[in-house]
């Protein structure tokens, strides 16, 4: 029988790739911080809506959960996405993620991926020439914490 953080991990999952935004942010615990290289340091409040932005306007986007483990307190996954970005550009990003749980949630949650390939796919030639440059990094994560402040704004949550 899957330990109970492995059940989590895998409705978080599902909840994805149906652009269920609002099953995934339920699996988080309150006040839960989230962190990947495009969305760094993500408080209780912007984390989840993330997630309810990132699944309202996903497009073409398949999640496959690959493999995940579980106990009391850590977890890991490692999960792909595929998916058109607003460029246009399909992109294949090969997730590695580590969760912390407290009372049957998840109260941290942190993906890492190669910037430098999703910017390749995501951006064609200005991420294969910029993709590994702290310039880029800097321009997109800024455009992503605008677009989250935005959508911030205007959710009802």
């Amino acid at each position: 029988m899957a330990h109970p953080n492995e059940e989590l991990i895998k409705r978080l999952y599902e909840a994805f790739n149906r652009g269920d935004g609002e099953a995934m942010t339920a699996c988080y615990a309150p006040g839960a911080r989230f962190s990947d290289p495009v969305f760094t340091d993500l408080d209780a409040d912007e984390g989840p809506a993330m997630w309810r932005m990132l699944t309202g306007r996903a497009n073409q986007l398949s999640v496959h959960l690959l493999e995940h483990h579980a106990d009391d307190d850590h977890g890991s996954a490692h999960w792909t996405a595929d998916y058109t970005f607003r460029t246009g550009r399909r992109v294949h990003n090969d997730v590695h993620a580590e969760f912390r749980f407290r009372d049957g949630k998840i109260i941290e949650h942190r993906d890492s991926f190669d910037f430098a390939g999703w910017a390749r796919q995501a951006l064609g030639p200005p991420g294969r020439l910029l993709g590994r440059t702290p310039f880029l990094r800097a321009k997109v994560r800024k455009q992503a914490r605008a677009d989250l402040d935005n959508f911030l704004a205007q959710d009802p949550h």
